[in-house]
């Protein structure tokens, strides 16, 4: 099985489109295999400008892939009228437009994380902390100092193993942080592992899509952070479950 990987939209229809665009390319499965499935980790919302547009490519999106979500912060921000950085006035006031769309009951009862073939999806963190806001699974940050900030709880890469651990996963998938990196449990320990990018050129019918991508093994017990999906170079990934890329659109 095959996935696509994406989180942080932030309101980017443009990005979302741009990745829509990049794995409809026959030369997508013509390189990295079949795309079986779409897993969102959250935070389509707040920042961008055009919310309405990005949740009508979201819901498309749902309709030619089978589509998997969790809550990210933004999310969770908007759902519960809690005020959170990083959204001008134009961003706001057509967010306000959105809040009786039909569109948003893909929020409906969606989980703060999802697992499959020993994986973790989550868009922050793996603990499990309690209810208050910052404690949540959506608001949590991977960082080198763990403990409560007003950005969210943060946890070490040691403490996600071990949590990863005792709730039976091998590896763990999040976004929230807009960089992309990986951590490995290595037999000489947790290690940050370098990502090398390579230029790859997708063939399209219309133009070529040119993206770089690194490639990790799914040996070893791994953490992997996705880059944000907006920008003018929108990030994601694709896994078959033995191996993950991180890829990244140029334009």
């Amino acid at each position: 099985m095959g996935a696509v990987i994406f989180s942080d939209v932030h309101a980017d229809a443009g990005a979302i489109g741009a990745l829509a665009s990049c794995i409809r390319s026959p030369s997508f499965s013509e390189t990295f295999g079949p795309v079986d499935l779409l897993i969102n980790l959250g935070d389509l919302l707040h920042r961008g400008s055009r919310p309405q547009e990005t949740m009508e490519k979201i819901h498309t999106l749902s309709h030619q892939y089978r589509l998997i979500s969790v809550l990210g912060n933004h999310d969770h921000a908007f759902l519960h009228g809690i005020m959170v950085s990083g959204s001008d006035a134009a961003s706001t006031y057509r967010h306000e437009q959105l809040r009786d769309s039909p569109l948003l009951s893909i929020f409906d009862a969606m989980p703060m994380e999802w697992s499959d073939h020993g994986m973790l999806f989550v868009h922050g963190g793996p603990m499990d902390l309690g209810t208050d806001t910052l404690s949540l699974k959506c608001w949590q940050r991977l960082s080198h100092e763990p403990g409560e900030f007003f950005t969210g709880f943060h946890y070490t890469a040691a403490m996600a193993f071990a949590e990863l651990e005792k709730r039976g996963f091998t590896h763990m998938c999040c976004g929230h942080q807009h960089e992309h990196i990986c951590c490995r449990k290595t037999p000489d320990g947790i290690v940050e592992q370098a990502l090398d990018f390579i230029q790859v050129t997708l063939k399209g019918k219309d133009r070529d899509i040119h993206i770089e991508i690194a490639k990790i093994p799914l040996d070893c017990p791994t953490l992997l952070r996705i880059g944000g999906c907006h920008g003018d170079e929108p990030e994601f990934a694709y896994t078959d479950f033995s191996t993950f890329t991180f890829i990244r659109i140029i334009p």
